[in-house]
């Protein structure tokens, strides 16, 4: 076994224990693009990867009490249903070069959207806010809906390419529940969705054959330490720089594929 594996796993378990983010956006490209993993492999793998390695972030987290789990249950009543009928047209698509083919364009464009969301974060914000607080009661009549809403784009993208369920999702939270998330509560409430979201799909993949289980072991040798270490010192990392810098490697990433 060489390191590489593991020091990946140590990385992005880091990160996504510190914001909710990475879980696929990082480590589904860096199974591709460096470390020359198939991508249908690579997707399947990191579900299973990211499943499990949020587990020990979102017990954290939830010791703490930072977990908003009507609205995880709001997203998870979208993205479950809406993951599954993803993996069934997966098996339906059959063929490995249409799978190759779909996945690949899937995944770069998924990454530069990611990129973008990411970089919009703190506007996407100030626009929920402004909603919210201009009229209130309609935005709190229609929130349940939207949320269901976003949880099915989360499941769609989250099976067909291992991406969203925390970059995206953080974005997405962050403009329907701009007054209700802090900044604490909103990677808790992402990480605790994700896990179910990512746990449904990996399965799918399993079923599909798209799992390697020797990389996954040695991928949460270094992301189940990497994720406690990310969850307890995370407060103290520059959100800012730290959002901007993931966004540029992800809108490059994404670019590279797409062409």
């Amino acid at each position: 076994m060489g390191w590489e594996n593991p020091l990946a796993g140590l990385v992005v378990g880091m990160m996504v224990g510190a914001t909710g983010v990475g879980g696929g956006a990082l480590m589904t490209p860096l199974l591709v693009l460096l470390l020359g993993v198939a991508p249908h492999t690579a997707i399947g793998t990191d579900l299973l990867y990211a499943s499990l390695t949020k587990m020990f972030g979102v017990g954290i987290h939830n010791l703490e009490g930072r977990v908003d789990w009507q609205v995880v249950r709001r997203l998870a009543w979208g993205s479950l249903p809406a993951a599954v009928v993803t993996l069934l047209w997966l098996h339906r698509a059959g063929s490995q070069g249409v799978r190759e083919g779909t996945i690949i364009t899937a995944l770069g464009a998924v990454l530069v959207l990611t990129s973008v969301a990411m970089v919009l974060v703190p506007r996407l914000s100030r626009m929920g806010k402004q909603l919210q607080t201009a009229a209130s009661s309609r935005f709190l009549q229609f929130q349940p809906a939207l949320t269901v809403l976003a949880g099915a784009v989360l499941g769609l993208l989250v099976a067909l390419t291992s991406i969203g369920a925390g970059s995206l999702g953080v974005v997405m939270m962050l403009s329907l529940y701009p007054l209700r998330l802090t900044a604490g509560r909103l990677v808790a409430t992402d990480l605790a969705h994700a896990i179910p979201l990512a746990m449904v799909a990996g399965i799918g993949h399993i079923l599909l054959g798209n799992v390697d289980f020797g990389l996954l072991g040695q991928l949460l040798l270094g992301s189940i330490p990497g994720v406690w270490l990310g969850a307890h010192f995370g407060g103290k990392l520059p959100d800012r720089v730290l959002r901007v810098a993931i966004a540029l490697v992800l809108g490059t990433v994404g670019l590279k594929l797409l062409a």
